[in-house]
């Protein structure tokens, strides 16, 4: 059966994806976006220039009657802060922002919410085994607070109000228009520079943009998703010397990897102070996905090596 579904970041890397997916299937897509002709082709847009969506409630369109919400807009995790405390920010727009449109949608007759939460909001790290759904969380940044703190009043509001609440915690997402470090490391490939990472064994989950796009519309459409959490992953974990192999091998680069003993790594990052990204870079952190598995019976579509083949043939394409 179709359906209308309301995407909030709609023309963001994860939004357009999600919106392809929900074309392809015959619903309806209407894209929540502060700029006009930003949204992927066939999504009806609606330009709405408001901060943590204050006054969305009265701005909502008369004739606008969605299914379900997924909710992808956020202040997202930056490297360097420029705020002295960033949390109060990260609040406004995680967490209040994420309920306004909750109770907007609710109101306009939405049965279903998707929350766009992340791994952060439970650990920056895994020990030993991989990060179930259960685990008790104890984010480490002011992002993975707010998102901790956005999933818990999620939940609460739906408990209230009968609004169907999921909650989706994906790690590291990648794909054509990936930014960020995943974006630096293939530029880094991509001209040879020789990389310390020939010594890390640690491996850590990934998704496929387009798996999790498959993922979040079987959450804002599959009756057995209500109330749930899911992480979702690839389902094979490579370690970042075993990503960069693959990635030179999709790019036709040279490899240079150094064996740099772990132990340099973190004193290097205590002298340059930059230990938390050195920590992103050499520790585990590696998510148990087979909840979704299990209970909605989804399974990423695409393959490890699919995604990073049309990651790499983007990035030739466009660099």
């Amino acid at each position: 059966m179709t359906q209308c579904v309301l995407i909030t970041g709609a023309n963001g890397f994860v939004g357009k994806a999600v919106s392809r997916a929900l074309l392809q299937r015959g619903d309806s897509v209407v894209g929540a976006v502060r700029r006009a002709h930003t949204a992927a082709d066939g999504v009806r847009e609606w330009l709405l220039d408001t901060d943590d969506f204050q006054g969305i409630e009265p701005r909502w369109p008369v004739a606008l009657h969605c299914d379900a919400v997924i909710h992808l807009a956020a202040r997202v995790h930056v490297m360097h802060e420029t705020v002295a405390d960033p949390l109060p920010a990260y609040r406004a727009t995680n967490v209040d922002g994420a309920l306004r449109v909750a109770a907007a949608a609710r109101r306009a007759g939405a049965r279903r919410f998707v929350f766009v939460s992340s791994i952060k909001a439970v650990a920056e790290r895994s020990v030993g085994r991989p990060i179930k759904e259960t685990d008790e969380p104890a984010p480490s940044d002011p992002y993975g607070i707010s998102k901790l703190e956005a999933e818990r009043a999620l939940l609460d509001y739906g408990r209230e109000s009968g609004l169907e609440i999921v909650i989706v915690r994906p790690p590291l997402v990648y794909g054509p228009g990936v930014r960020a470090n995943f974006l630096q490391l293939m530029g880094a490939i991509a001209k040879g520079v020789p990389l310390p990472l020939g010594a890390i064994a640690a491996r850590r989950s990934m998704v496929f943009v387009d798996n999790l796009a498959d993922a979040l519309v079987h959450c804002a459409t599959d009756p057995r998703a209500a109330g749930h959490t899911f992480h979702v992953t690839d389902g094979h974990d490579l370690s970042v010397a075993e990503l960069a192999r693959a990635l030179a091998t999709q790019l036709h680069a040279p490899l240079r990897l150094v064996p740099v003993p772990v132990g340099v790594l973190r004193l290097a990052g205590r002298l340059t102070g930059r230990s938390a990204q050195v920590d992103r870079l050499i520790g585990e952190l590696r998510l148990d996905s087979s909840h979704i598995c299990e209970r909605l019976g989804w399974y990423p579509p695409y393959t490890v090596e699919h995604g990073l083949l049309e990651t790499a043939a983007w990035y030739r394409s466009t660099h």
